[in-house]
């Protein structure tokens, strides 16, 4: 008994040798027990082993340090309230306090989960330092890109490794996850871009964090960066399609727009009446519109070359021209398209059934922009402005394929060139 009692600490002991109240040394014990029974141990209420203790909290000194103003949670009404001293990331002392918890074990768990967040090192759940890592990215990544990776971290990532310490993922742990994302038959484009924002985090963590390396690294990849083949419509495939959005002008006039410009969906929707040069046959882009949470929202474009004026044919400013005489009172900077991608891929849908033509994507009318220009003749270069590509090398990268089809053409010339005097 008197060896039992040697192997355990209590509440009164733990109060003694770190002067905190008794409430908040159980806080403490039920923390590292709950630490125990994840990892598989058994434990005792009230208790926890001496040696465990030491090393923890005694040893690493992962204690923030707390006084007499230790307020444990607290009944509020019906429901619990979770009030509690910490120290912000310059070393000044904060009171926080947060209502509204069902129970006082959730009040418990925030505020373990929120001194997990404010810790610099990385003995801490990966589920506590994905906030970290978002409540950082989000003042230096635009919305929309915060929203899609929440996405992903939400549905593929955490709740695999929610309860793993940063500190203690390792290669095999990586391996094992990639594994179960194999088995389910995503698209490799989308293995990828999972893998990488896993990637991403640990790269965040050793440059940030001073983790040693990226477990991530050393698994290796999964997935491929772009997909084996680019679907695209011909010029022949889009005006077999166009005639069934003819009881639909507004929309026959944004697939008009889509095919002919190569603008991203996010462009269009974004054009205002001012945007437009009949005269000059132009279209400044210069914004892109996403809805999110319901919310309609304007953003710069996705990269500063998306900046850019776009030149249109004749026939195209004359579409134009015959559609804009239909908004009747609309102002320099109202939105030309007042629909949503979903409405697009929607009408898209239809189309296709009613005309039979091939099945792709809405982002697709991009890609055969792009390969009617390859086509007919043009340069890299240019049809990189026209895209507003940040790099040349985001080009070549995506439709380099499509060049091998003029190599017999370029020999020809060369044979021609050769047998001139």
């Amino acid at each position: 008994m008197e060896n039992t009692m040697k192997m355990y600490i209590t509440a009164d002991e733990v109060a003694e040798l770190l002067g905190v109240s008794r409430g908040y040394a159980y806080k403490v014990i039920r923390g590292l027990n709950d630490e125990l029974k994840a990892k598989g141990f058994r434990v005792i209420s009230g208790k926890v082993p001496r040696k465990y203790f030491q090393e923890k909290i005694l040893w690493n000194g992962c204690l923030e340090e707390r006084g007499d103003e230790d307020m444990p949670a607290t009944r509020d009404g019906k429901l619990w309230r979770s009030q509690f001293y910490y120290k912000d990331w310059q070393g000044v002392r904060r009171k926080k306090n947060k209502r509204g918890f069902k129970t006082k074990g959730e009040a418990d768990e925030w505020e373990r989960n929120f001194l997990q967040q404010q810790q610099k090192n990385l003995d801490i759940s990966f589920e506590n330092f994905v906030e970290i890592y978002f409540a950082d990215m989000e003042n230096r990544l635009r919305e929309s890109t915060i929203i899609n990776k929440r996405y992903v971290f939400d549905l593929k990532v955490t709740p695999y490794f929610k309860h793993k310490k940063m500190c203690e993922i390792q290669t095999s742990d990586i391996r094992a996850w990639q594994n179960e994302l194999i088995k389910k038959g995503y698209a490799p484009t989308y293995l990828k871009s999972i893998n990488n924002q896993l990637a991403a985090l640990f790269n965040y963590a050793v440059r940030y964090y001073d983790l040693r390396d990226n477990p991530c690294r050393k698994a290796g990849s999964i997935g491929k960066s772009k997909a084996d083949e680019m679907d695209f419509w011909t010029k022949q495939e889009f005006k077999e399609f166009l005639p069934s959005m003819d009881s639909k002008p507004e929309a026959r006039m944004a697939f008009l727009l889509l095919y002919w410009t190569g603008m991203r969906i996010g462009e269009l929707l974004a054009l205002t009446y001012e945007d437009i040069g009949l005269e000059k046959r132009c279209i400044t882009i210069n914004k892109s519109y996403q809805r999110l949470n319901g919310k309609d929202m304007i953003t710069p474009p996705k990269t500063p070359k998306s900046n850019r004026q776009i030149s249109i044919p004749p026939f195209l400013a004359e579409e134009l021209k015959e559609y804009c005489s239909m908004l009747y009172g609309i102002t320099a900077n109202e939105r030309m398209f007042r629909f949503t991608k979903s409405f697009m891929e929607h009408e898209m849908v239809r189309g296709i059934k009613e005309t039979g033509v091939r099945r792709i994507r809405l982002h697709d009318l991009r890609h055969s922009h792009a390969s009617l220009l390859v086509e007919m003749g043009f340069q890299p270069l240019a049809i990189a402005e026209r895209l507003g590509h940040e790099k040349i090398e985001t080009t070549l990268n995506t439709y380099s394929h499509l060049y091998p089809n003029k190599q017999a053409e370029l020999a020809e010339k060369l044979e021609i060139a050769n047998g001139e005097e």
